[in-house]
């Protein structure tokens, strides 16, 4: 039976995506971060909706209108399709693991 925290890297030199599920309408991706954060220039701005949840350390998120989520161990959020955000911090001491549903709306 698979387990979620199977194969995690040791040490995250790179940040890790894993697809756990893909459809025509939904991704489930697990991503593994140290330290990282988005690059300096851009933004996330996808065609999909997301949410995302950390499951293991923290991370902080900074959304274009200027306001910032720090996510916990446990803590979700929802990320409206088009809203433009970036990924700030994650732990540098140990792994953040992030589970991340991307769906799109099936109207």
């Amino acid at each position: 039976m698979p387990n979620f925290f199977d194969q995690l890297p040791k040490a995250a030199v790179e940040e890790h995506f894993s697809d756990m599920l893909k459809t025509d309408s939904v991704r489930i991706e697990r991503i593994v971060s140290k330290g990282h954060s988005s690059p300096q220039q851009g933004w996330y701005d996808q065609e999909d909706h997301e949410w995302v949840m950390v499951l293991e350390g923290c991370g902080t998120l900074l959304f274009e209108d200027g306001r910032e989520v720090v996510l916990h161990r446990g803590d979700y959020i929802h990320i409206p399709a088009h809203v433009r955000h970036k990924v700030t911090r994650t732990d540098p001491d140990q792994l953040t693991v992030w589970l991340a549903v991307f769906f799109r709306d099936t109207a």
